[in-house]
């Protein structure tokens, strides 16, 4: 295998991978054989550039919101016993992103004024695993361009609230959030053997907290502020007469998320990454992990395939029993 597809901190990039090789990376920062520049490579859903130089890699992450960042690449490593499980909500935990997919369709269909219109199977990528504003920049810029993202996030949530609100009040759809197989059986394994457990979503409090909520109801677990040992979500959103955070603009694929949950949440500096292992079934959150600088361990059912970033994961597990192995 060339050189060009040997990655520092990744290894070797397949070529059926999902990410393909690109001459100009970084809007013209970077160029292949110009200044160190080994290869670059862009993940198949074109959120990530993975820069390759002779010993190192850099990371690019693109923003549709024009607010792009540049992170360092480092080897992943896995040692036993795991001291912490740092775990994504939606498809992880929670099989939840149909209801969001349906929620961003339902958006864009009010938006264009089109009560008929529906998404396309080759969104998917884009329209899940990255934040609220993504999602929505991504539809305009595809479907309905003279469109603002500000008055999308606007009928976004209105629409939303509604139906969180149907959904707490015991209606709305009653497929919305269901618990992942196994989650029950999962989390209290981890807890018999002491592992500390952080929960770590892109979705902002208000969308995030009925999704835990209702999946420990359902499966009788009591209070979940009681059960983890640290959740971090992307905040409050940020509305008119209102305080909102940063999480719209830090979400997967940055690092900060998983970052902040163990280093804040956890207690886990940087000399332990290597006893951590992060799942997630996204390819911006196995980013996300990657960039924190912590092994990521697929869980099959979600976009890592059809997102490019395979070459990223320690290995792909079917379900979250099957992850107990590896402790």
């Amino acid at each position: 295998m060339s050189d060009a597809r040997q990655v520092p901190g990744i290894g070797a990039i397949p070529p059926d991978s999902g990410m393909r090789a690109i001459e100009v990376g970084g809007d013209g920062r970077f160029r292949v054989g110009a200044d160190g520049v080994r290869a670059i490579h862009l993940t198949g859903d074109e959120k990530v550039e993975f820069v390759a130089f002779a010993e190192h890699t850099l990371a690019y992450v693109r923003s549709a919101m024009g607010h792009p960042a540049i992170y360092p690449l480092r080897a992943a490593r896995l040692e036993r016993p795991v001291e912490a499980v740092l775990m994504d909500l939606d498809g992880t935990s929670v099989r939840s992103e149909p209801f969001w997919i349906w929620i961003i369709q339902s958006t864009v269909a009010e938006l264009m004024g089109d009560a008929g219109f529906e998404l396309e199977a080759a969104d998917e990528p884009f329209v899940s695993g990255h934040s609220v504003s993504e999602h929505l920049q991504y539809c305009i810029d595809k479907y309905c361009p003279d469109r603002g993202v500000e008055e999308a996030r606007r009928i976004y949530f209105r629409i939303t609230r509604r139906e969180l609100d149907a959904i707490l009040a015991g209606g709305g759809r009653a497929d919305a959030f269901v618990p992942a197989p196994g989650l029950k059986e999962f989390l209290t394994e981890l807890k018999g053997r002491g592992i500390r457990i952080g929960l770590v979503t892109s979705g902002l409090h208000e969308k995030a907290w009925p999704e835990i909520v209702s999946a420990f109801r359902t499966l009788g677990m009591g209070d979940p502020l009681g059960f983890y040992d640290a959740i971090v979500t992307a905040g409050q959103a940020l509305r008119p007469g209102q305080a909102g955070t940063l999480g719209e603009l830090q979400a997967k694929p940055h690092p900060w998320p998983y970052a902040e949950v163990a280093r804040l949440g956890l207690g886990i500096g940087p000399d332990r990454r290597a006893r951590c292992l992060g799942l997630e079934d996204s390819g911006a959150g196995i980013c996300s992990i990657r960039l924190a600088g912590f092994a990521a361990v697929g869980i099959e059912g979600g976009n890592i395939a059809r997102a490019g970033v395979a070459p990223l994961v320690h290995c792909m597990k079917p379900a979250l029993p099957d992850v107990l192995e590896l402790l």
